[in-house]
């Protein structure tokens, strides 16, 4: 019964939505628009609270479900049995146990120091080959630590842990309407399918220094250090990676996905007037996107931002850009440097990742328009630590394995803003 009444909620608030974003898009006077964008921040919160609670009852009832028809010991994935492994469950909780251990949290302290084997039973399980699996402990860390302070793009996209190598489904079928009568029928339709996309087993490595971590004497202080480094260093490297990665033994970046930057209409040129003036970004920019696709966040640098965002004026020079854009930047803030655009999220990234206008050469793009569900990266989070001596320095390195790929899903879904010159 809860579940009827939300989705007629959301059906309502869907239609509000569409009926404000299409009065917004047509309107030429800043006061309205800046009351109708304000309306609009409110519906799409309103919708994604009332989303999460429909998606939390659904999967309730899943589980539900799937528990009263599970035999005892049983696996479920997705809601489905694929049969009984209480034995095999028993081990992996074992070794779950052991890599939370405070003995084995302090043996892989020492292996990485000074590569003293990891035993258990009696038995080494840690080789300069295999490395040692990073304690649950730490992992669990670097996970608090993605969410919280660093990844600000990763932080947002989907993420996946399926086997590498496997086609995975990403199309959604089309069809047109079609009138019938008693003595036609429909004809059969071809279906265009967005297609699928595999995942690659890249192995991609962290570099810790050795000096460094060999002067942490206490268990708490490295974890805590060590934790650090791996976090700070992968993520840097998984937004990298979603705007800019080659497909090359790496994740495959948004710019680098021919699928997105083949498609026709899905890139969009604007001049540095066009990109100061909040009209042009009503016809230049919206006008040009579906509404299907138009609840999408931006990703910009943060220069770009501060140079033309915030430097929207009137014909006397009066600052418009918060009244006409709904602009808010929070990029003093450490935990939270975004804001929102025209109602839409932004990312704020360095312009390593993405360049800001002014240095950008014409054609290059200078901000991404998408929604980040569509960006998938596969992972684990099975990192491994290794350890090994460079002869050429004359020093043993640590270095923190991981496998790690990313790939766009539905190419539909991202806009390219390219700098076109005046």
């Amino acid at each position: 019964m809860r579940k009827k009444i939300l989705e007629k909620r959301l059906a309502r608030l869907i239609a509000k939505k569409t009926n404000l974003a299409e009065r917004c898009n047509a309107s030429t006077d800043v006061n309205e628009v800046r009351s109708l964008t304000s309306e609009l921040e409110d519906i799409n919160a309103e919708i994604e609270e009332t989303q999460a609670e429909i998606d939390a009852i659904t999967e309730e009832e899943a589980s539900q479900e799937a528990r009263a028809k599970a035999p005892e010991g049983a696996q479920l994935v997705g809601g489905e049995i694929l049969g009984a492994f209480s034995q095999k469950k028993e081990e992996e909780r074992e070794d779950d146990k052991y890599l939370e251990s405070m003995e084995y949290r302090s043996a892989f302290m020492k292996y990485v120091q000074n590569g003293t084997p990891i035993v258990r039973n009696g038995e080494a399980i840690s080789t300069t080959d295999t490395g040692a699996a990073i304690p649950l402990t730490i992992m669990r860390d670097v996970i608090n630590t993605v969410r919280v302070r660093y990844g600000n793009l990763y932080a947002k996209v989907r993420k996946t842990a399926i086997k590498g190598g496997v086609d995975y489904p990403v199309g959604a079928l089309k069809a047109k309407f079609k009138w019938i009568t008693e003595e036609t029928v429909s004809p059969r339709q071809k279906t265009d399918k967005l297609g699928k996309v595999s995942f690659k087993y890249n192995e991609a490595e962290i570099r810790v220094a050795q000096t460094f971590l060999s002067n942490l004497l206490t268990l708490e202080s490295f974890e805590a250090e060590i934790t650090k480094a791996i976090a700070i260093a992968y993520l840097e490297a998984m937004d990298d990676g979603i705007v800019n990665g080659t497909g090359n033994g790496q994740m495959l970046g948004i710019l680098n996905d021919e699928r997105v930057t083949g498609l026709a209409g899905h890139t969009i040129a604007m001049s540095a007037n066009d990109i100061n003036d909040w009209k042009a970004w009503k016809k230049n920019f919206f006008a040009k996107i579906p509404l299907g696709y138009r609840s999408g966040e931006f990703i910009f640098s943060t220069s770009t931002v501060d140079a033309y965002l915030e430097t929207m004026s009137d014909a006397n020079g009066n600052p418009i850009f918060r009244q006409a854009t709904g602009l808010e930047v929070n990029d003093g803030d450490a935990m939270d440097p975004n804001g929102r655009f025209f109602g839409r999220r932004i990312s704020l990234v360095e312009p390593d990742i993405l360049p800001d206008f002014d240095t950008a050469e014409a054609g290059d793009v200078i901000g991404i328009f998408w929604n980040p569900d569509d960006y998938a990266v596969n992972e684990n989070f099975g990192f491994t630590m290794r350890r090994y001596f460079d002869e050429e320095t004359n020093e043993w390195v640590d270095k923190a394995l991981v496998v790690v790929d990313g790939k766009v899903l539905n190419p539909y879904s991202f806009y390219l803003i390219t700098k076109k010159a005046n």
